[in-house]
């Protein structure tokens, strides 16, 4: 019965992040499992709830996965099915640890053991988000884009950081509940109240603190959704006809700044039509813009999955670092999996880490692609050179589902974090403006061809997550984890 309980707890947890953004539902979904866990019987059993809420998170929250296994890859249904299962089994093992360790270290009262749950919650996403490449999607922290009053943390402490708060407050409620049903509650009652509404208070007051300017003049930006399918893109006789609708979202966009999403292009850069690059640099060289898409290149017998610059500025490019593991590289002993499916431009070579900025329209733009931005630390290195920065996506793999949604609202936390501007040209959607404040300036629809013609200022000035990372997040939940470890008992002299 606490496994199922367990288990409707993780999945209480997907509404909090997009499309719905029922916020408060991540605190109900780590309270019920900090609940739980404070009457599970022994860490084994702990370890059992934390696996149950994991696999009810993950399996409801991106069991997206499976339209790019089966739909796209090719992958016999059952056979995609059970390979998500297992995929949402290994994620699960992440808040498994973090329970385990919960009933083996509690003890104290209640603020003592809702910090431990904080600090293990938060290093168990830190390590699920770092240990063999990471895959962070639906961190808790994620869920608390505005108007949640955690919001105003983000850049102070990340995701990571902001998870733990919610962690915190949700132990908070959970273990006050848990103790007034054992009749163990020792510390009066409007205290865990006061404390929740001192960290909210805080949240909001800091949201109000602008840690990053704007510099400059406005740049106007035309963000290109092509709205083409993996599986009419990468048929030879459409061909043409994915050059056509590019070359035509290009003619038609009238920033200083036109993107093509990531791999825009229908074949590696050094298979492309003789004149088609020149073609593109034309429409917007003749008015002194900029254009950037995304391309695979070609070299040495290696694919990258790249971005660069033609018209003004042209000759620049970036090559993704953080590649998706399954997806775009296999890790070791996994070459099976490719034999299962098919998946164009799957063994890829990562680009350096550390790429300078582009340099545009006198702006330096911080690029990534994809999936690199769910992974602030990283883009924070391109911090505080950068004013601006500029995700290239191409989510059609996944169909119309919650994972486009979800990767703009992990934009939006990006945004925050760096005190910058996320400008997102993407295939089928979300394309966008993300400001620094959290909320999205403009949007097309999903799954709709066409320019978001917009305007965007560079900032400047440094967040202290722009600096430090998620070090400072970290060094508070070692800090409190180290506080609940037991102590050796003192042996008296003789």
């Amino acid at each position: 019965m606490n496994f199922l309980l367990a288990l409707l707890s993780g999945a209480l947890a997907v509404p909090a992040f997009a499309p719905l953004e029922w916020w408060p539902f991540a605190f109900l979904s780590l309270m019920g499992l900090a609940l739980l866990l404070e009457r599970a019987p022994s860490a084994r059993a702990g370890f059992g709830l934390g696996l149950a809420w994991g696999l009810g998170c993950f399996a409801a929250g991106v069991s997206w996965i499976y339209v790019a296994l089966e739909r796209y890859g090719g992958m016999q249904p059952l056979l995609a099915g059970f390979a998500i299962l297992l995929f949402c089994a290994f994620l699960a093992l992440y808040p498994a640890l973090c329970a385990l360790l919960y009933v083996r270290l509690r003890r104290g009262g209640l603020f003592r053991r809702a910090a431990l749950f904080a600090a293990l919650w938060l290093i168990s996403e830190w390590l699920r988000g770092t240990v063999f490449t990471g895959f962070p999607w639906l961190a808790i922290g994620y869920s608390q884009t505005p108007p949640s009053l955690l919001a105003g943390f983000f850049p102070l402490i990340g995701v990571y950081g902001v998870g733990g708060l919610t962690a915190f407050i949700a132990g908070l409620l959970g273990l006050s509940v848990a103790h007034v049903r054992a009749g163990t509650h020792s510390a009066p009652a409007r205290m865990p109240a006061i404390a929740i509404v001192l960290v909210c208070g805080a949240g909001f007051a800091l949201a109000q603190y602008p840690w990053a300017e704007p510099d400059g003049e406005p740049l106007t930006v035309s963000l290109l959704q092509p709205n083409v399918e993996p599986t009419f893109k990468w048929d030879p006789d459409n061909f043409n006809d994915v050059l056509r609708i590019n070359a035509d979202l290009v003619a038609q966009a009238r920033g200083a700044l036109v993107v093509l999403p990531e791999t825009a292009l229908p074949a590696p850069l050094d298979r492309l039509p003789d004149g088609y690059l020149g073609h593109l640099a034309n429409l917007v060289d003749g008015r002194g813009a900029s254009l950037v898409t995304g391309v695979f290149t070609h070299e040495n017998g290696h694919y990258q999955n790249a971005a660069l610059t033609l018209g003004a500025g042209g000759g620049q490019r970036y090559a993704k670092h953080h590649l998706v593991p399954f997806g775009e590289y296999s890790p070791p002993l996994f070459g099976w999996f490719y034999r299962l499916v098919d998946i164009p431009m799957s063994q890829q070579l990562p680009g350096a880490a550390n790429q300078a900025p582009l340099e545009l329209q006198g702006r330096h733009i911080a690029l990534d692609i994809c999936y690199e931005d769910i992974f602030g630390a990283e883009l924070a290195t391109a911090l505080p050179r950068a004013g601006l920065m500029l995700n290239l996506s191409n989510l059609a793999w996944y169909g119309d589902s919650f994972a486009q949604p979800q990767h703009l609202q992990i934009a939006r936390v990006r945004a925050m974090e760096s005190g910058r501007p996320m400008l997102r040209a993407t295939n089928t959607g979300m394309t966008a403006l993300a400001l620094p404040n959290g909320k999205v300036e403009a949007m097309l629809p999903a799954f709709t061809r066409g320019v978001l013609e917009t305007s965007v200022t560079a900032y400047r000035g440094a967040t202290p997550f722009g600096r430090w990372g998620d070090w400072p997040a970290l060094v508070v939940a070692l800090g409190a984890l180290v506080l609940s470890l037991p102590r050796r008992k003192r042996i008296p002299a003789a």
